[in-house]
Parts: structure tokens; C-alpha cells; sequence
């Protein structure tokens, strides 16, 4: 069973996140087609698919997104802009394509919330409440399957409710996705971020997580649960799963080390070259607090914002303690 990230191309053909239940698999496959009856809005209304440039990887990936606003705030999965450089967000309606800034996201939820530049009258889509979710009734999933520009439409019932879903992301690190939604609609790279639809053409869910095998399952995040966390970033409220605006870049390609975080390579023009940090230095703390593993330097960032200036404490290549002092650019979000 694997969750859901977007089909990517150049280096990274598959950006995914692998969750660990009974087995490990790949999800492949084509989605099939579903249709909206003439008493529901389209399924595609106020769904766009999102490209993104993953430049610091050498490569790209794609996924889907839900329209909240007319002027182009767009709901979708953290894990389809992580490590985006640049988002291209396309309306399949109109072709038109926007530049999509990150207003903020939840790594713990699975959520980002974006912003389309000169966006105006944009179809949105019609939002429902997932509490009333029942077991049995009949969902529609939709999504930029396979990364190929084009929505497809899915369809299936609710499985189950309030599934908890432990994921292997692509660094290594183990998390959990939670209070999820399962479904038989059938789910694809690609379809991550996208709307899980109730008969009445209303978003319940956010296309998150799909499986192999017959009937195999797809999962999705409730849409209340979704927008709680849109409504705290709209609101400019950060926490510790929640950061708000630009993300914080040092310019760091990172190895383990025992004593801290090794330094396998620096961006060029970067922070961290301008700090004169260098390759075979190992990161030991940052302002003060020590650092045992890249997670502890990621969270540390994670607080910062572009502009930020830390204080770095590091072991040189000779085995001298360091200490140097460096201003944040803005980097992909985490």
C-alpha cells in the first residue's frame, strides 16, 4: 500500500511516500472513468492540476488541487509541494496556467494551502461536511492520474472511517496520517491533493493514499479536517506542524554523522556558502541547541523564516569547533 505523491519525471519518476502495513507495493495502474449525473455539478468543477519543479533534485512532479476562491487560494496535499522550487498550478477548463505561491502548509496533516498569482472568477468547488461520511455511501475520487495533465474520475463507496495510516517518507522518517477516510474509488500518482466526492458532487476528502490489489483501498483526509488547518494559515497562525509563508533555506546537502549533521555538499550562492561552511563539516547545533540528526536541523529550520539570522556551531574537517553566523533565503517548503 503506498500513499499517493505525484507522478514526477527527470531524476525522480515517482515521488511517493510508502505506507507500512501488511506489505510494501508500488501503486501502478490506470484509473477508470465515472460520470456526473445531470443533478450534480461536474466532478471536475473547481479542480486544477498542479506541476511542480523540484530543481534542487533534478526533477519535477505533479498532483492535483482544490479550488477555494475565486481569487485562487487552492487546497492540496503538503507532500505534492514539498520541495517545490516553482508550482505551476493549470486550469483544465480554461488551459490557463498560474504561478502558485505557498501561503503556508501542515507537514503533520498532509495539507497546503496555495495562492495563484492574478487569479480572479475562478470556478470553485462545492465543499460538503465530511461528518455526515457514512460507511457504505457512494464517493467519487478525482485527480491528475499519472501526472498526465488530464483529470479522471473514479468511482466507489466509503470502506471505512478514521483510519490511521503509518507512512515511510522519502528521507526515511516514519509518520502517521490520521482520522482518514477509506475508500474503493481508485486512486494513482498523480491523484494526490484532489477531491473525494459524495454523490451530490460535494468534496468530502482530500485524495491522499491508494493501494494495489483487488479492491485495494484509496485514503483520503477530511475535507473539515483540511480546512481547519486552511482556516489557521489564513489566520497567519503557525505551530509546530504549521508554518506560514516562505520557507527558510541554508544550502545544505546533508549526510548522518555521529556527532551531528555532516555537510555533503553546498549550494552554491548559498547561506551556507556565504558562511563559509564547506563539505566535510559536521553541523552541531543551531543556536545553541544540539542537533543529533538531519530531523533535528529540519525542525529547527522550520521555525525560521527567510530573512532569519542562527547561529550555526560546527566541527570542521580537522575536528575544530566552529561557530558562524548566517541569514536564511528562501528555499522549497519542507
Amino acid at each position: 500500500m503506498t500513499l499517493l505523491e505525484g507522478a514526477a519525471t527527470n531524476a525522480r519518476m515517482i515521488r511517493r511516500l510508502v505506507v507500512l502495513v501488511a506489505a510494501l507495493a508500488v501503486v501502478t495502474g490506470a484509473a477508470f472513468g465515472g460520470k456526473a449525473t445531470a443533478a450534480t455539478p461536474s466532478p471536475t468543477k473547481g479542480v486544477v492540476v498542479v506541476n511542480t519543479n523540484l530543481a534542487l533534485e533534478n526533477g519535477a512532479a505533479a498532483g492535483t488541487g482544490i479550488v477555494l476562491t475565486k481569487n485562487g487560494e487552492v487546497l492540496t496535499n503538503n507532500h505534492v509541494i514539498a520541495g517545490a522550487t516553482t508550482i505551476k498550478v493549470t486550469v483544465p477548463a480554461t488551459k490557463r496556467t498560474y504561478t502558485a505561491d505557498v501561503l503556508g502548509y501542515d507537514i503533520v496533516h498532509d495539507v497546503a494551502l496555495l495562492k495563484l498569482e492574478n487569479a480572479s472568477n475562478l470556478a470553485t468547488a462545492t465543499i460538503g461536511n465530511s461528518a455526515n461520511v457514512k460507511v457504505g455511501q457512494p464517493t467519487r475520487a478525482v485527480g491528475n492520474a499519472g501526472g498526465t495533465g488530464k483529470l479522471v474520475v473514479t468511482s466507489g463507496k466509503v470502506l471505512a472511517l478514521k483510519q490511521t495510516i503509518s507512512v515511510q517518507q522519502d528521507d526515511g522518517e516514519v509518520a502517521q496520517l490520521t482520522n482518514a477516510i477509506s475508500t474503493s474509488a481508485r486512486l494513482v500518482p498523480g491523484d494526490s491533493g484532489g477531491p473525494l466526492l459524495d454523490k451530490s458532487g460535494r468534496v468530502i476528502g482530500v485524495d491522499a493514499a491508494g493501494s494495489t490489489g483487488t479492491n485495494a483501498p484509496g485514503f483520503a483526509i477530511p475535507i473539515n479536517r483540511a480546512l481547519t488547518v486552511t482556516k489557521q494559515i489564513e489566520a497567519l497562525r503557525s505551530s509546530t506542524s504549521v508554518h506560514i509563508g516562505a520557507t527558510a533555506f541554508i544550502g545544505l546537502q546533508v549526510v548522518s554523522a555521529t556527532n551531528g549533521v555532516g555537510i555533503a555538499g553546498i549550494y552554491p550562492g548559498s547561506p551556507a556558502e556565504s558562511a563559509g561552511l564547506a563539505q566535510g563539516d559536521v553541523i552541531t547545533s543551531v543556536d545553541g541547541t544540539t542537533l543529533a540528526s538531519f530531523k533535528d536541523l529540519r525542525t529547527a529550520l522550520f521555525a525560521h523564516h527567510p530573512g532569519d539570522s542562527i547561529t550555526v556551531g560546527y566541527t570542521d574537517a580537522l575536528g575544530n569547533a566552529a561557530t558562524t553566523t548566517l541569514t536564511l533565503a528562501s528555499g522549497p517548503p519542507q
